[in-house]
């Protein structure tokens, strides 16, 4: 009988003992999982802190190369080139390449503002506007193209590739042309307002009208008038009074140096 009860209390004892040790165990596992949940949290967290890290580096790289990038006009200037008004501020300047009313229909200067050239070119436009004002005070320059970057003649040429007007545009697969190494300029004259003389067509007219080798006809026929054949003739005597040559097929193209000249001794700016 005192062992059947010393059985039974030994028993008892046991199963207390046993789910007392369950019952830590469970705490103990419930323990290991909230920690395990807790290091995933910590992971997660630190791997979002991780991203968020690179996607700010990220977008400081990119600003920064936004800010690197520079425009138009500083990038001519630090090829070589020279801002006309830095030199002489009579010059007038209206770049028709900056409207989109000229021979391509399209803004093709979106960020450049003032007309560089060459050194050598720029001190002698300088010299023809001198000139102009000796002979004619109430007169002045004014310039509708200087250097032009050659991705922008890409875009010209490829307007008129193929057409009966891509003989005005130089090829740049070809080296382009001299525009493209700041040794050329687009010209007019111009009344002290602003206003242009008469000139038989507008600047840019890609048509025998606009050709200077044959203007006595052109009077004759009365494709352009005496008057702008007059003045002209006075836009050429100011220009190679300064050194440049005209371009035959444009009464407002003037060229300081040949093109075997420029691609020997200048570079072309990009």
């Amino acid at each position: 009988m005192l062992l059947r009860c010393n059985n039974a209390a030994f028993e008892r004892e046991r199963k207390r003992v046993c789910k007392m040790k369950n019952k830590r165990l469970c705490s103990f596992n419930v323990a290991l999982l909230i920690e395990s949940r807790n290091n995933n949290q910590l992971k997660h967290i630190f791997m979002q802190n991780k991203i968020i890290s690179i996607l700010f580096l990220l977008l400081i790289s990119i600003n920064m190369n936004a800010q690197k990038k520079v425009d138009t006009n500083t990038s001519i200037e630090q090829q070589g080139m020279v801002d006309i008004h830095s030199l002489d501020n009579t010059i007038r300047v209206s770049l028709m390449y900056s409207r989109s009313n000229n021979f391509t229909g399209e803004v093709l200067y979106t960020d450049l503002t003032k007309a560089y050239l060459h050194p050598l070119a720029a001190h002698a436009l300088v010299k023809a506007q001198a000139k102009l004002k000796e002979l004619r005070p109430d007169l002045s320059l004014i310039i509708f193209d200087a250097t032009r970057p050659m991705s922008i003649q890409q875009k010209m040429w490829d307007k008129v590739k193929n057409t009966s007007k891509d003989i005005y545009v130089s090829n740049p697969a070809n080296g382009g042309g001299l525009h493209n190494y700041g040794l050329a300029v687009d010209i007019s004259i111009c009344k002290l307002n602003g206003d242009t003389i008469t000139m038989g067509t507008k600047v840019d007219h890609m048509s025998l009208a606009s050709h200077v080798d044959n203007e006595n006809n052109l009077v004759a026929k009365r494709i352009i008038t005496k008057e702008a054949q007059q003045n002209r003739e006075l836009l050429r005597l100011v220009m190679q009074y300064a050194g440049f040559k005209p371009l035959r097929t444009e009464w407002w193209h003037f060229n300081f140096r040949s093109r075997a000249q420029a691609k020997q001794f200048f570079k072309v700016v990009k």
